[in-house]
């Protein structure tokens, strides 16, 4: 699986990319543009926003790969999360000083040919079944303590399909890693 690493001064840019864009969104404003020319934050590559508030979720949207830079991936999924995650209203103002940002970047997916692959909390997992698919970070699995079987069943279920789909020849899993950072941690 191919990945790559970010420093902490790249996860610091993220991260104020997130907020100034958050701050503006939630005000009525457009998202602001940045001047970032450092090469690994212009990579193509996915990424999660998450929005926590109060240690619960608040909102959380992501692209799994992307045909732009990382650091606009980041502004774009931002807006995402605070405004359209349909399990959510849109973020306010009163609420901001109370939401801590986490983002999640990406590795590309690879195809699982057998379970013993899944290494809880340090793979996501995509599972794919006809037009359904469902996602789950690397870090759910470790919040909720799951082992390998309660993760791929919570997979299933978030793409709306039975808990046992992964066992169906016609289910496709998928796994990726992601580097896991929130403005708290920096």
């Amino acid at each position: 699986m191919q990945s790559f690493n970010l420093n902490n001064d790249q996860k610091k840019i993220l991260i104020q990319v997130a907020k100034e864009t958050l701050l503006n969104i939630v005000y009525g404003r457009k998202p602001p543009e940045f001047d970032i020319d450092d090469e690994i934050l212009n990579k193509e590559c996915g990424a999660f926003v998450t929005l926590h508030m109060n240690g619960g979720l608040r909102g959380c949207i992501g692209n799994i790969s992307a045909q732009i830079p990382l650091w606009k991936t980041i502004r774009k999924m931002t807006v995402e999360a605070a405004l359209h995650d349909p399990r959510f209203p849109s973020v306010t103002p009163a609420e901001l000083d109370e939401i801590d940002i986490e983002i999640s970047v990406l590795s590309p997916l690879k195809k699982v040919d057998n379970l013993s692959e899944i290494e809880v909390g340090k793979h996501g997992i995509l599972i794919k079944r006809g037009f359904n698919q469902g996602l789950l970070l690397p870090q759910v699995a470790t919040e909720y303590n799951w082992n390998t079987t309660e993760f791929l069943e919570n997979t299933c279920q978030k793409a709306g399909l039975d808990k046992n789909c992964y066992k169906k020849d016609d289910c496709e899993i998928l796994i990726f890693s992601a580097i896991v950072f929130s403005e708290k941690d920096l």
